[in-house]
């Protein structure tokens, strides 16, 4: 009879095996994020970064795509909580967590944070998209479009085109309520950059700067439910906030008060968490309404010229369809 067979060598040995996987999984979760709805990134995330078997810098990278997808399902608390977690790290993301927690404290309508977080962001933080934000919500055009043409600029020198994509449909965004030809160009340079990019929500964020450039002409209305649809389907509801401040606008221009009501009552059920709060205050100015409370929402400059600011650009609209009929 021959020796024993060593017992070893037919045992089964998953972990090795198993934890390769592991990395393989995050990176797909990452890779894939552009390609389906964020809950289903985020739970993809929670399962591998769960395990507890990522190397040190993936489950970084893991927690930091994790905490932006919460932010996309407005789901900020966590985002919060993620992005303070990669920041406090001090590894490759912090910045960028960094730049995330800055844009947490903006949508949350605290604009004086956001904006002194600045300073600190530099390219990596990408700063110029951080302020940027904030100027056009303040309806602050133009140092809007200069800190979007210096992230573009900063971008190209980078060779980053998915930045510099970004940075140009954010800049059509800020332009397209002040000046609807321009907007045409910039938004017409916004889908070539995007041409061929994996970026879903800047792409649908086009679309809104579409509808702000053609608020007051027909169809706008069809056009946003349409949109509408697409962006549920595409798992990012923080656009529908965008879309209903494009429709105020559009309504704000038409004079069409009772319209803008039921715009202004379903931004209060969209923004009910605080987060975006500040577009209801906007759809408010827009149409020079009194706020029904004192608002939260903490502004770089007083209310009073904010409100004149976001009012400007209406009666500036409006003008600008008369001249053209």
């Amino acid at each position: 009879m021959g020796a024993p067979r060593p017992a070893h060598r037919h045992q089964h040995r998953p972990g090795p095996r198993h934890t390769r996987r592991r990395p393989g999984r995050a990176l797909t979760a990452i890779a894939r994020r552009q390609h389906e709805h964020r809950q289903r990134t985020a739970d993809r995330l929670t399962t591998v970064l769960d395990s507890g078997l990522l190397p040190a810098e993936l489950a970084e990278m893991g927690l930091y795509y994790r905490a932006k997808a919460y932010k996309d399902l407005s789901q900020n608390q966590a985002a919060r909580e993620g992005m303070q977690q990669v920041a406090d790290s001090g590894g490759r993301y912090a910045p960028r967590a960094l730049r995330g927690l800055a844009n947490l404290a903006r949508l949350a309508g605290d604009f004086p944070t956001a904006l002194a977080a600045v300073p600190t962001l530099g390219w990596k933080g990408r700063h110029h998209r951080v302020l940027g934000d904030i100027r056009w919500s303040q309806a602050d055009t133009a140092a809007a479009v200069t800190a979007f043409e210096a992230g573009r600029a900063e971008a190209e020198q980078h060779g980053a085109v998915g930045e510099r994509a970004m940075m140009q449909v954010r800049l059509a965004l800020a332009v397209s309520f002040a000046d609807p030809d321009r907007a045409d160009d910039e938004l017409a340079l916004a889908h070539q950059l995007l041409d061929g990019l994996d970026q879903r929500s800047n792409t649908l964020l086009a679309q809104v700067v579409a509808l702000i450039k053609d608020a007051g002409t027909h169809g706008v209305s069809d056009r946003a439910q349409s949109l509408h649809n697409d962006i549920e389907a595409a798992g990012l509801p923080f656009l529908h906030r965008f879309v209903e401040l494009a429709i105020a606008f559009h309504y704000a221009v038409r004079d069409e008060h009772q319209d803008l009501a039921a715009v202004i009552g379903r931004l209060h059920e969209l923004t009910a968490s605080g987060d975006f709060a500040y577009f209801v205050d906007i759809a408010h100015f827009m149409a020079d309404l009194a706020l029904p409370n004192p608002s939260a929402i903490r502004w770089t400059e007083s209310e009073e010229h904010v409100r004149s600011a976001w009012r400007r650009k209406v009666q500036a609209r409006q003008e600008h369809l008369r001249t053209e009929a």
